[in-house]
């Protein structure tokens, strides 16, 4: 941009009137004058107009955060902003940073994060020259094409214009997480390692539910807040909170055992089949009486959690409560188990004399309200369980009211 145009948009101040020198002989120099200031605030919005090519765009995106070391930039890791920005600046030309709705660690996943970025489009045949901005379409397909160039494990799959105000993460209204767990003996199969955390032993799912209920909304949730966490307050607003039982994720081990559960309709598949009748084949059966090849499948859970904001790992530190209501297996300090018994005795006590079934079931759910209170109410991270591992969650959604 010429300096001409600058000078029209800031006119410099007037000049100061000189007194008479009696060297008139003599040049006087003038003081230097600064161009105003414009206001921190105004500085997006003057920005805009005196460019009419930078675009702001909102981005989102999915990633397996395996072999990412987290989302924010870090000089000598690979992250998930650190990829993003590479690939805008191969297509733009230009270093444009990236800003993030949610921090995730390592090893989370997201199906849909998002992100905020201003593109400025420079003409390449005349260095120098400003274009209209990009198709939203232009942005999502050439930012995938370097994308893809990298490790292929992080995706552009939506753009969209917004205003030059719009900022990803404090506009956002909520924010949904999935955390997935795999419940069964065996080990966890290959296509499944590093996507969902795996409990050897069986969990009860409808203990966990009433877990559930009594963390859902508005509490102090300083049990459930991380060293390290920089929010100013630990108070939080969760607005759901549920576990569910799911199918497995489908993937693709074997014909037999997906025929077998009937997971899909296999009609377009069957072109592998030769026409011979079905009683010919003969099926091989391993030692412990199934089928050869076959697989035992684990229980999945998924744990969804909804809020504005989440404290740093408290999604996982809740799915660690989860876990140990699911084994029967409360995880609290020292100091809260001799009131937890204390406490427990009572409840069962009352309930079980009066009426033996009811009253145990009673019981039990007070064993469960009571433990998961007493945790609420420590307000130390050390009264709740072990974090559950990274592996097993899913930021699932941002939520905005778009323009």
């Amino acid at each position: 941009m010429s300096d001409e145009r600058e000078e029209d948009r800031h006119p410099s101040p007037p000049k100061r009137q000189l007194s008479p020198s009696p060297d008139t002989t003599r040049p006087t120099k003038l003081p230097k004058s600064e161009p105003p200031r414009v206001p921190a605030e105004q500085s997006e919005a003057a920005m805009g107009q005196r460019n009419p090519g930078l675009q702001r765009y909102l981005v989102a995106v999915e990633y397996i955060g395996t072999r990412f070391s987290g989302s924010q930039k870090q000089p000598t890791c690979r992250t998930v902003v650190g990829a993003l920005e590479e690939a805008f600046q191969k297509f733009i030309g230009q270093p444009v940073p990236v800003h993030c709705s949610s921090r995730t660690d390592a090893g989370v996943h997201a199906l849909s994060n998002v992100c905020h970025v201003d593109v400025e489009r420079i003409s390449k045949r005349k260095p120098g020259e400003v274009l209209l901005p990009h198709d939203p379409g232009v942005v999502r397909r050439a930012v995938n094409h370097f994308l893809q160039k990298n490790e292929g494990d992080i995706m552009v799959t939506d753009v969209r214009c917004v205003p030059p105000d719009f900022h990803a993460r404090f506009k956002a209204l909520e924010r949904t997480y999935h955390y997935q767990i795999l419940s069964g003996p065996e080990p966890l199969s290959a296509f499944e390692k590093d996507r969902a955390w795996h409990v050897p032993e069986d969990l009860d799912i409808e203990a966990m539910k009433r877990a559930c209920s009594i963390l859902v909304g508005h509490h102090d949730f300083s049990s459930f807040r991380a060293a390290g966490c920089q929010a100013n307050s630990p108070m939080r607003t969760l607005d759901e909170l549920a576990v569910t039982e799911m199918l497995p994720a489908l993937y693709f081990p074997s014909i037999m055992e997906r025929s077998s559960k009937k997971l899909l309709d296999l009609d377009a598949c069957r072109s592998f089949s030769t026409s011979s009748d079905a009683s010919d084949v003969k099926t091989v059966k391993s030692e412990n009486g199934q089928e050869f090849g076959h697989r035992p499948r684990h229980r999945c859970f998924v744990v969804t959690a909804r809020a504005r904001s989440f404290l740093y790992h408290q999604v996982r530190l809740m799915v660690g409560v989860l876990k140990s209501v699911g084994i029967g297996d409360l995880t609290v300090s020292d100091g809260l188990i001799y009131l937890l018994l204390f406490s427990l005795y009572q409840v069962a006590l009352m309930h079980v004399v009066s009426c033996p079934i009811s009253g145990i079931i009673r019981a039990y759910i007070g064993i469960i309200k009571f433990a998961v209170e007493m945790i609420l109410d420590a307000k130390t991270v050390t009264a709740a369980s072990p974090t559950a591992p990274a592996c097993g969650l899913y930021l699932g959604n941002v939520k905005y009211d778009l323009p």
